[in-house]
């Protein structure tokens, strides 16, 4: 599998709030935030559901990927994605790095993939 989730019974809001703050208390930072139902709406008049990505990204591992590889920014930041289902919950879904990177023949990466699976993983369990 390629992401792990949660489900959660909250608001959209409250439940982006609650992984922000998860993602900092792993040392993520969100540099990026998709409102995927805006954008769609806006650019080819589409209703969506509420479906946000989060570019989270972990400098010090993001410095280390990329001392490691000099094209591994192709695969960053880590995505997180945040949507409403039909029954009003919210899931929140990591990718998992060690897939993502798995393509990448580089060791270093290996080990650094999963510290950062690590970390994602620690971020859904909080949740």
């Amino acid at each position: 599998m390629y992401y792990f989730s949660k489900t959660l019974n909250t608001t959209f809001e409250n439940a982006l709030d609650l992984v922000i703050e998860a993602l900092k208390t792993e040392g993520f930072g969100v540099l990026t935030q998709i409102n995927i139902k805006d954008t769609l709406k806006k650019k080819i008049d589409v209703d969506f559901r509420k479906y946000v990505i989060l570019g989270a990204c972990n400098p010090q591992f993001a410095h280390q990927a990329l001392e490691s590889e000099d094209k591994i920014g192709v695969l960053l930041p880590c995505n997180v994605i945040l949507q409403e289902l039909p029954n009003g919950e919210v899931e929140v879904a990591a990718v998992d790095p060690i897939t993502s990177m798995s393509s990448v023949q580089n060791e270093k990466l290996g080990t650094i993939a999963q510290q950062v699976q690590q970390k994602l993983k620690n971020v859904i369990k909080q949740l």
